[in-house]
């Protein structure tokens, strides 16, 4: 059986996606069980710790709030116009005869038939379009909080507050991913060995950035400073 160096896209780009999948399934398992040691789980009692002292102050002083809301808000939507424009773009790049020649030119060791070429095109838009509602998801989620926080007492509860907050911050992680996985399909323009090797240095960037092997215990460290200050005194 003689080996094509096309057929080097029915191994590499696989591999790939499943190096990226098998990562991002684990990081869901650890962040569903033992949320501590994720850096979106630590996002999420740090947002719940706003929330709270947020819900002391008086209706008149949380205007403060707004103003981190709306950052919030202005950076989600920030996102998702730049993917639309890039989907946009994408679908003008895919007409563009001249620019499909230049990437079978630059193709490399992979598959640069016209059907590969198509599958490339349209992973690269999904992800982009799929980013692009994540990030809308994620505006609507943190606009639905501002209506909250300012909002009276006694006609909603912290808990509806803190669920709105934190599921915005996970639509917002979910579009950033995808992206993640659209830079990987990019690089499969220009070989099957780019993408993988994107794919298992941005899995190795991500695992350093997201996990945490010791779990982060914030509620035990002011009182263990408040112990050591007792001993200064004593």
């Amino acid at each position: 059986m003689i080996f094509h160096k096309r057929d080097l896209d029915l191994v590499l780009v696989p591999g790939g996606l499943a190096i990226m999948f098998a990562y991002h399934l684990f990081f869901l398992y650890r962040y569903r069980h033992a949320p501590e040691t994720t850096v979106m789980g630590i996002e999420n009692v740090d947002k719940r710790a706003w929330v709270e002292g947020i819900s002391k102050l008086t209706l008149d002083q949380r205007n403060f709030a707004t103003n981190v809301i709306a950052s919030s808000v202005t950076a989600a939507t920030f996102l998702a116009s730049v993917c639309l424009t890039l989907s946009s773009l994408l679908g003008a790049w895919i007409a563009n005869s001249t620019v499909d020649n230049l990437f079978r030119q630059l193709g490399g060791l992979g598959d640069t038939e016209p059907s590969t070429t198509a599958i490339k095109y349209m992973s690269l838009l999904a992800c982009f379009v799929l980013a692009f509602s994540f990030f809308l998801q994620s505006a609507r989620h943190f606009i639905h909080a501002n209506y909250l926080i300012t909002t009276q007492e006694d006609s909603i509860s912290k808990e509806d507050v803190k669920v709105v907050i934190i599921r915005g911050g996970e639509f917002w992680s979910l579009g950033l991913r995808v992206i993640y996985f659209g830079l990987a399909f990019l690089l499969w323009f220009f070989g099957p060995v780019p993408m993988l090797a994107s794919s298992t240095i941005l899995v190795m960037i991500l695992y350093h950035h997201d996990i945490r092997s010791i779990p982060l215990a914030r509620p035990h460290q002011p009182k263990a400073r408040l112990g050591a200050q007792q001993v200064v005194k004593l």
